[in-house]
């Protein structure tokens, strides 16, 4: 699938200090798919960032264009809130 990030998903990523490949990992292969609001996903996975701590990156993508537009991106140590166990 190819996707079209937003201008700003791409502020939040420098913002936000995610690394870019972090971001095209979780979207070309990522951990979990949930939904999200609005008929949007959420691509999430979970990253080790440069302070050694792990984070869950996550992708809210509209998939039903093409291509799919990435609006916006962010870090949260939360995981729990959104991780899905199946």
């Amino acid at each position: 699938m190819s996707f079209y990030i937003s201008r700003h998903a791409e502020e939040e990523l420098e913002r936000r200090e995610i690394p870019r490949e972090f971001l095209d990992s979780v979207l070309q292969n990522p951990q979990q798919i949930a939904e999200d609001r609005d008929g949007k996903k959420a691509y999430q996975s979970q990253f080790v960032f440069e302070n050694g701590k792990t984070y869950l990156v996550r992708a809210i993508v509209a998939d039903i264009t093409k291509p799919a537009i990435v609006l916006t991106v962010y870090r949260t140590s939360q995981i729990a809130r959104y991780w899905r166990q199946v």
